[in-house]
């Protein structure tokens, strides 16, 4: 999910400023007239990709800031093809750039 992150801050063109980390970065960019946002998209699919900016937060802050035990292959195997399906979605962002 740090990639992922990293990612929409290229793509984004974004600095390292407070609001260029993490969740507010991706619904900054993912927003009504956001800079990754997709005008032709409607408006209620526009705000369900916004929401995708949880998935970070929540499976990238925590071992951030804590150690998080990772028993569950499975869950991970989940986590990670997730991550898979969010960068398939910035790279059609990014064609469409």
């Amino acid at each position: 999910m740090r990639e992922v992150e990293i990612r929409v801050r290229e793509l984004a063109g974004a600095g390292t400023g407070p609001g260029d980390l993490g969740v507010k970065l991706v619904q900054r960019e993912f927003a009504e007239g956001g800079g990754l946002a997709d005008p032709q998209a409607e408006a209620g699919e526009r705000q369900a990709t916004m929401a995708l900016s949880g998935a970070p937060g929540v499976f990238k802050n925590p071992s951030s800031h804590r150690e998080v035990e990772f028993d569950d292959p499975t869950e991970a195997a989940e986590v990670v093809m997730l991550a898979d399906l969010l960068f398939r979605m910035l790279d059609r962002v990014e064609q469409r750039l």
